[in-house]
């Protein structure tokens, strides 16, 4: 059975993108390799608003959220917590062998700037891991605030995961002083799985330096030498860069305001609906996300009833809350290709289904 995805990733991909996808393979090695990775910077520097070099990793993107911390960490990480994804960053850095504390929030909950601050004050980091938007629980923290923040402490390289939000709302690197983006394809791309995307300052590429085992197939170092010769440091899937370049044309076409207002208009559209069915969101409403809504399942609903009923007689899928919040929430997204009349098509068979 096919059905399309309302999922906070992946979601559902376009005709046009799979099309692009299924174009004639090239040697990763070649003149035309490097005419395609070189014609797509521009595009991915205007989305991460920023001027340094933007690398593809063929991999998923905790691939590179644990290589940052491979190629920047030396003393202590900070991992800033308040979902399952932000939660598992400490996880990973102790499995990597370094020196983690955690900076805990509950679930619902953005990361505090002035608990931030004072966690950074003791001196004790030279690294800090935040997720932007956490979409196990919807939740959006105020990145400018927090940035703020980051910026009094130089010595503190910042690694932050904007993946369930990149491309969705303007998130300018260089202008909030952030070291390391990541972003990943199945999101608000609405591309595949399969591939992440990633930004880094000159701070890091120096820390790295520093550093002798960061390992070698997500060594930040040879992704900036093999990106200063148009390629990549291992053969990457070229079939998502294909569709990546297909999808910058989109993004292109639509123009950039358009589009973070047509984000912004349909998570609204999704949450009213919600207000109106008599559901509320788990974080406070400034900080729900603005590609996905997380609702709490205040009705009792039969969440898995409901969505085998979208799947059979609508051929659609909402997600019926992560981890913990499993059957307590339940997730709808509103990121990548969707419109009005997809979402109101949505929300229609929701009505049926409830």
């Amino acid at each position: 059975m096919s059905y399309k995805l309302f999922i906070p990733g992946p979601v559902a991909v376009s005709e046009k993108t799979y099309r692009a996808m299924a174009q004639p393979m090239i040697p990763h090695r070649s003149p035309e390799f490097v005419a395609l990775y070189r014609s797509i910077q521009t595009g991915l520097q205007t989305l991460f608003g920023t001027r340094d070099a933007v690398y593809l990793s063929t991999s998923s993107s905790w691939g590179v959220m644990e290589a940052a911390l491979r190629n920047v960490a030396k003393k202590k990480v900070l991992t800033c917590m308040n979902g399952a994804f932000s939660d598992k960053w400490f996880d990973v850095a102790q499995k990597n062998g370094l020196a983690a504390s955690a900076l805990r929030f509950e679930w619902g909950k953005p990361v505090d700037p002035a608990a931030l601050r004072r966690e950074l004050a003791t001196g004790l980091y030279d690294a800090v891991t935040l997720i932007h938007n956490e979409t196990s629980t919807g939740t959006m923290s105020d990145i400018r605030a927090l940035a703020e923040v980051l910026r009094d402490f130089p010595d503190v390289i910042s690694i932050v995961d904007v993946v369930s939000s990149f491309s969705a709302l303007p998130i300018p690197k260089d202008e909030l002083g952030l070291d390391v983006m990541i972003a990943g394809s199945q999101k608000a791309l609405a591309l595949p799985p399969g591939l992440a995307l990633f930004t880094v300052s000159q701070r890091v590429l120096d820390r790295a330096a520093t550093i002798t085992n960061r390992g070698y197939y997500f060594d930040f170092l040879e992704f900036q030498r093999n990106h200063e010769l148009g390629m990549t440091p291992t053969t990457p899937t070229i079939a998502h860069i294909y569709a990546l370049q297909s999808k910058l044309e989109d993004i292109a076409a639509e123009g950039l305001e358009k589009r973070y207002a047509r984000h912004a208009r349909l998570n609204q559209t999704v949450r009213e609906w919600g207000f109106a069915k008599g559901f509320k969101l788990l974080p406070e409403a400034r900080y729900g996300s603005l590609t996905l809504n997380c609702f709490e399942n205040t009705r009792g609903l039969d969440l898995v009833a409901i969505n085998q009923v979208l799947k059979t007689k609508h051929q659609l899928v909402i997600d019926g809350g992560y981890g913990k919040l499993k059957g307590r929430t339940f997730r709808i997204s509103n990121m990548g290709d969707e419109t009005d009349a997809t979402i109101a098509a949505l929300l229609a068979a929701l009505d049926s289904a409830m």
